[in-house]
Order: structure tokens, then sequence, then C-alpha cells
């Protein structure tokens, strides 16, 4: 790896475990043994590149994220995920609960549910 790589790592890895804590590390663990390229894809871009830059804070990118998860309708596991970070950069459950809603006038209520229900799980934990 290069120094700019492994800049952008080093940068990726702070900004995920400050975002997402242990689900994040868990997933890029997770695919330690079939995709270690495509995990350091995920620490490099997401979190090097795009989640570091200045334009937004957290808050807002999670409310964005959740509500681009839940329109696409079928990345539920990454939807419970951005949840969680939500909550860890202070959305609370009525903020993410809103957005979800929200997402039912763009992505129908189908998958509005979905994301309701994903949120349920998430908050019960």
């Amino acid at each position: 790896m290069s120094e700019i790589s492994e800049s952008r790592f080093e940068r990726g890895t702070r900004k995920l475990i400050e975002i997402d804590g242990r689900g994040g590390e868990a997933v890029v663990a997770s695919l330690a043994d079939i995709a270690p390229d495509f995990a350091r894809y995920i620490v490099e871009f997401p979190f090097g590149d795009i989640y570091s830059r200045p334009g937004l804070d957290l808050r807002s990118r999670e409310v964005a994220t959740i509500a681009a998860l839940t329109a696409m309708g079928n990345a539920q596991p990454q939807l419970k995920v951005h949840i969680q970070a939500g909550l860890n950069v202070g959305l609370s459950r009525d903020e993410i609960v809103e957005t979800i809603m929200q997402m039912a006038v763009y992505a129908g209520f189908p998958a509005a549910l979905n994301g309701l229900f994903a949120a349920k799980e998430v908050f019960a934990e």
C-alpha cells in the first residue's frame, strides 16, 4: 500500500469507528476471509474519503444514508448498521423514524415499512 492509501485507510478507520463502532468493525472483519481488498475499499472510500469531507456533519450524513438505504429496499443489514450509526452520532429515535417514514412518499410504503421494522429491531437491541 502506498502512503496515500495508508493515509486514507487510517482516516477511514478512525471515521468508521467514530460512526459505526462495533457494527462497522464487524462488517470489515466479516470480509477478511473472502474479500479483504473489498473490506479495505469500504474503509478507504466511504469513510476515508466521503464521510471525512467537511461539507456535512455526521448527523446529516447518517440521515441521508438511512434515507437512501430505506429507499433502496434491499439493504436491510446495512440499514440496521446505519440506524445504529445514527444513534451513535446523536440522532434520536424519533428523527430516525421520521426519516424512514418520509421515504414512503418517494420509495413507497413497503420500503418504509421494511425500514421501520429494521429500526424496531435495532432499537430493541
